[in-house]
């Protein structure tokens, strides 16, 4: 385990994404909380990881599973109090692991003590200039002031009684913040300051390209885009405009005044790598989601393109890359890796593309090594390491997700991948609740083979394979934080190698290809046959 005091250890840190509702269930509700995490430090240890990241816990009436914070300083009663929080954050740190907890900036929770006095405020009273108020347009003020759109579906503004409207890019429960006000700039501040004085080892930063809005809100010009895809406009009315930088310079002055490096990682959709190195420059946030590398295809030229472009935007800036294949907004790669069409679409899927999920767990197993070999930092989410699919068959009545709602039952919104761990047993709540406890979610019964007692000690299980690689990983002193470079290998294949004596050669194409002569097999993602690498396998290899 990595030591708590090692320097810059964020440029080569694991961290596990813990999506509470989902994770583990201390209180028997059947609803993930703090004491079912503080249940499971252990396994999270014996696991390898050096950090968490644990998705908002904050007080909310969880319109958006708690993206829509009612108090950005309190724990939600359904996940605990302030004093689990703080307990968590100390047995954690005994563990060797670090905490990082999520910050909701862009929006707030319409039940938000401001957003209330807004509302009770009068047109251009202060209590407005928190949250974005216009007038509408039309004769009467009766059509929105823009033609923007909510990322969940319909316009993305919400008339008031008084005839103003409010701005809400999200859910209209979830009015967005005026980072242009001082005030909201303070508050933010001194949140920072209230989790950080508690102990925490950084924040993922939500929305971290919304922010700041064009000035007079102008429409968005030309076809529609899809709003869960990244822009791919560089002068985009309310995503990634220049105005969000001096923000995180701001931030990052906070977080230098505390000892131990606490960190920021970004959740910035951007049209590109170049404007993804912007948010990680010296001054700024630490480290940036890569989106592009979690949306690219099983294809080599693809993947090494994604690869070459990161690496080259970031070191660029001095900052380490941050790969990461899963989250709880997209479906799960096992299964996204099964289907024909193997990038990623957001949270949706063509039911009329085949899947196999064999294919799809052997290249799931594969690009794990990838990913754990490259430089840098990696994210875990939760159940990749178990191999969990997409749960693409939740009742319609079971479904939470706003997406489902706000579109009119067209898209079923991101529950699939959200569904609660299998922990040990052989029917729901397979350990995640107490024995007769329903989870918040439906899990299907094919799970109770995927569950941590069945994998735990099975060489051929997923789990083992991310322990061992985990393990190689904090050993080996050619992986985490550094360079690479490539070697020749035939079309399809993915060969590079890292210093000292490491190689990591990833076999996408549909042939078996041979290894380098004298290399010894450090871990492989799949049997070797015949010495050669099959289709759809990684291997590392230690190299004189």
């Amino acid at each position: 385990m990595q030591h708590m005091d090692s320097p810059r250890w964020w440029r080569s840190a694991v961290i596990y994404q813990v999506y509470i509702r989902s994770f583990a269930d201390g209180n028997g509700d059947g609803v993930g909380d703090i004491a079912g995490i503080r249940s499971r430090l252990p396994y999270l240890r014996d696991l390898g990881v050096d950090a968490i990241w644990i998705t908002p816990w904050y007080t909310s009436p969880m319109v958006d599973a708690g993206y829509d914070v009612a108090d950005y300083t309190d724990i939600d009663p359904l996940f605990g109090t302030r004093a689990d929080a703080q307990e968590l954050i100390r047995e954690a740190h005994e563990h060797g692991i670090r905490v990082i907890v999520d910050l909701v900036p862009n929006h707030s929770s319409d039940r938000h003590a401001w957003f209330q006095a807004a509302l009770a405020a009068a047109p251009g009273d202060p209590a407005r200039e928190r949250y974005v108020f216009r007038p509408g347009r039309g004769e009467d003020g009766e059509l929105p002031p823009n033609n923007w759109q909510s990322v969940f579906g319909g316009p993305a503004w919400t008339r008031v009684p008084d005839g103003q409207w409010y701005l809400h890019l999200f859910a209209p429960e979830q009015p967005d913040l005026n980072w242009e006000n001082p005030e909201v700039r303070a508050e933010f501040e001194r949140v920072l300051r209230f989790w950080l004085d508690m102990g925490v080892d950084g924040f993922r930063i939500d929305v971290a390209h919304g922010l700041i809005k064009a000035p007079g809100l102008p429409d968005l010009s030309g076809d529609g885009e899809d709003v869960l895809e990244p822009t791919k406009r560089i002068d985009h009315p309310h995503w990634d405009r220049d105005g969000v930088h001096e923000i995180y310079r701001a931030w990052r002055r906070v977080s230098d005044a505390y000892p131990g490096e606490r960190i920021f990682v970004a959740e910035a959709w951007v049209a590109n790598p170049q404007r993804l190195s912007r948010y990680v420059r010296a001054d700024e946030l630490h480290t940036a989601f890569n989106f592009d590398f979690l949306r690219a295809p099983w294809d080599a030229a693809r993947l090494r393109e994604v690869v070459d472009s990161t690496l080259g935007a970031l070191t660029e800036v001095g900052a380490p890359a941050t790969w990461v294949l899963s989250n709880h907004d997209v479906v799960r790669h096992v299964t996204r890796y099964g289907r024909e069409h193997t990038e990623s679409r957001g949270p949706v899927h063509d039911p009329g593309d085949s899947l196999d999920l064999e294919r799809g767990t052997r290249r799931a197993r594969a690009a794990a090594l990838l990913m754990l070999a490259l430089p840098g930092g990696a994210y875990i989410y939760q159940g990749e390491e178990l191999g969990l699919p997409e749960v693409e068959d939740i009742p319609e009545d079971r479904l939470q997700d706003p997406v489902w709602e706000r579109s009119g039952h067209t898209r079923r919104g991101r529950d699939g991948c959200r569904v609660p761990l299998p922990w040990s047993g052989d029917a729901p709540p397979y350990g995640f609740s107490g024995e007769d406890v329903e989870p918040w979610l439906p899990q299907p019964e094919s799970w109770k083979a995927l569950s941590v007692e069945r994998q735990t000690g099975d060489p051929a299980s997923m789990l083992e394979l991310y322990r061992s690689a985990l393990r190689l990983r904090r050993e080996n002193p050619a992986l985490g934080d550094g360079d690479m470079r490539w070697n020749p290998a035939p079309d399809g294949v993915l060969s590079f190698s890292r210093d000292p004596g490491f190689t990591c050669v990833v076999n996408v194409s549909g042939e078996p290809c041979d290894l380098p002569a004298g290399a010894e097999v450090l871990l492989a993602s799949g049997d070797l046959v015949d010495g050669r690498l099959p289709a759809d396998t990684a291997v590392w290899l230690a190299t004189s």
